[in-house]
């Protein structure tokens, strides 16, 4: 509730001040109205008429509608009623009192240098006040017997009434300008956070954005190995089939089946891939793989016609202390190595994959004794160069080349890290 009140009263300045001097006025104007009416215009001591008082408060009070919102026009106009009002020695009213009021607006809302200029500008007509309405009257308000103007006071008395009149109104002006500094720091604070909050909101924006666009290129990877693994076992056995259907009926069958299975697996896979780019969060979705599931991909390998074994050395416990980041990312160089050596190794190419379990890191390697040739970038982020891109947000890397003897290796390396789950 109290928020709310105070956001309504910031967000509506101007009104806010004209009630402010609707409610000043009908205490400090408003009795002069009230005393003037039915007298008429003093014209030999105007100075001290009530209407002239009346005149003079609402010069004063009016220019505060503007304190805040046209800051230095208001005191201006403010400063020049109080000056006419000093050299003419019209009466002084209790609206004058409004000028410590402007000096906080000064100090608080108005540049550095009409601040600093109020302050002064306000010092200087304390002292003009209590010279034009203490210290000139009491000074030549007695005429002595021989004839001779003299002060109705001695010099000491009148010297002792000014300097604590004129400390009492300057000490009254160093208050409100201090006020009203403590005021202009505070609302710089205030601004300061607020642009601190903006520019912190849009960083994280652009963090959201940044992962977001990450997330979809891990994708566009995850699709590129999916599909090129698939369509490359699929290929292979479709070839097959296309031959065994005229000598082996019953393997043409299994190998549709190969066929048909993949298919649908590869599809599965890509429908759960292309789902967490939808909005629903509550969405089930198929477990990532993992290194768990690297027999599986080489058992599928098999069934494509290609020899394919798995060897496993170490303690495999220790993928405890990989990630499953990190175990997809193993997962997938292994899926990328074998899909290669069935695009390019040529026929009947023997694989080998090799998982070795050391005391800090694992070593997978792939090799193959066919033709000896990799595949080239397929695209950006593919190939070889998406290997050493997923690995090296592990702190992994890989080496790939034609082996001595014929066919091709990949060797990748995966740091476990310490406190994986």
């Amino acid at each position: 509730m109290v928020g709310r009140v105070l956001h309504w009263f910031a967000s509506h300045v101007q009104l806010v001040d004209t009630l402010l001097v609707a409610a000043l006025s009908a205490i400090l104007v408003l009795p002069f109205a009230l005393v003037g009416i039915g007298s008429t215009f003093d014209h030999t001591n105007w100075q001290n008429d009530t209407w002239t008082g009346f005149l003079i408060s609402v010069l004063v009070t009016l220019p505060l509608i503007w304190r805040r919102t046209r800051t230095v026009p208001a005191a201006i106009a403010m400063a020049s009623v109080c000056v006419v009002q000093v050299a003419l020695g019209v009466q002084v009213v209790p609206a004058d009192a409004l000028v410590l009021m402007m000096v906080y607006a000064l100090a608080a809302y108005a540049p550095r240098w009409a601040s600093i200029s109020g302050f002064w500008l306000a010092i200087a007509g304390a002292a003009a006040l209590i010279v034009r309405y203490r210290a000139m009257p009491v000074l030549t308000s007695t005429d002595s017997a021989e004839g001779i103007q003299e002060p109705a006071q001695p010099l000491f008395q009148i010297v002792l009434a000014v300097t604590i009149f004129f400390g009492f109104i300057a000490a009254s002006v160093t208050a409100a300008w201090l006020l009203g500094a403590i005021t202009r720091n505070r609302i710089s604070q205030q601004r300061e956070l607020r642009e601190h909050a903006e520019r912190l909101e849009i960083q994280q924006q652009q963090e959201r954005d940044l992962a977001a666009a990450d997330e979809r290129a891990r994708i566009a990877r995850e699709m590129h190995d999916v599909v090129a693994h698939s369509l490359s076992v699929m290929i292979t056995q479709a070839d097959g089939a296309r031959y065994a259907s005229q000598n082996d009926p019953e393997v043409a069958r299994r190998t549709l089946e190969t066929i048909a299975e993949t298919g649908r697996s590869s599809l599965h896979e890509m429908r759960r891939l292309l789902g967490v780019l939808h909005d629903d969060s509550g969405a089930e979705t198929r477990p990532m793989p993992t290194i768990a599931d690297i027999p599986d991909l080489v058992d599928t390998v098999q069934l494509s016609g290609t020899r394919a074994k798995l060897t496993v050395s170490g303690d495999a416990t220790r993928a405890a202390r990989l990630t499953a980041g990190a175990q997809l990312v193993a997962y997938r160089v292994v899926q990328e190595a074998l899909t290669n050596i069935l695009k390019h190794a040529g026929p009947e190419p023997q694989a080998t994959v090799t998982l070795r379990w050391g005391e800090q890191m694992l070593q997978l390697q792939i090799d193959d004794d066919g033709r000896g040739a990799l595949s080239s970038d397929d695209g950006a982020g593919n190939g070889l160069r998406g290997m050493r891109e997923r690995l090296a947000l592990y702190d992994g890397s890989v080496q790939a080349g034609p082996r001595a003897g014929g066919g091709f290796s990949v060797h990748a390396t995966l740091p476990y890290e310490n406190g994986a789950s």
